[in-house]
């Protein structure tokens, strides 16, 4: 069974960056289907960014759209969330999610679609 870790959150100051990655274990991250989702205490989880398994097609929010970058190394087996001019809107939960890759990331991220959670990690964005 495949198992995701995050890690590189933390507190950042409003404009600030910060990068997450997700280590996959227990299966090669390759055929995947990768993104990460946020989620803030009383409201529903929803989607940041997806990607692909071979790294070329992505989605975003639009909230995060020209801010933030997903990417991704298969050798390392770990999936990368550049956050860039963060605001406090950006504070939340980040998971990192993976499913088969025959979900495209429209479908994982507009639907939803995951087969493994990453327990998750915090990021908050605060002056």
């Amino acid at each position: 069974q495949l198992q995701l870790v995050e890690s590189g959150g933390g507190l950042v100051q409003p404009g600030g960056s910060l990068r997450l990655s997700c280590l996959a274990s227990g299966g090669t991250l390759d055929r995947y289907t990768t993104g990460w989702f946020r989620q803030v205490p009383g409201q529903e989880r929803e989607a940041v960014s997806c990607i692909s398994s071979g790294g070329r097609v992505t989605n975003y929010a639009d909230s995060v759209k020209g801010r933030f970058t997903v990417s991704r190394d298969n050798a390392k087996n770990t999936v990368y969330l550049q956050m860039n001019s963060l605001n406090p809107e950006d504070t939340a939960v980040y998971y990192c999610a993976a499913e088969t890759l025959r979900t495209t990331p429209q479908d994982m991220c507009e639907k939803l679609r995951v087969l493994y959670w990453g327990p998750g990690i915090q990021v908050t964005v605060s002056s």
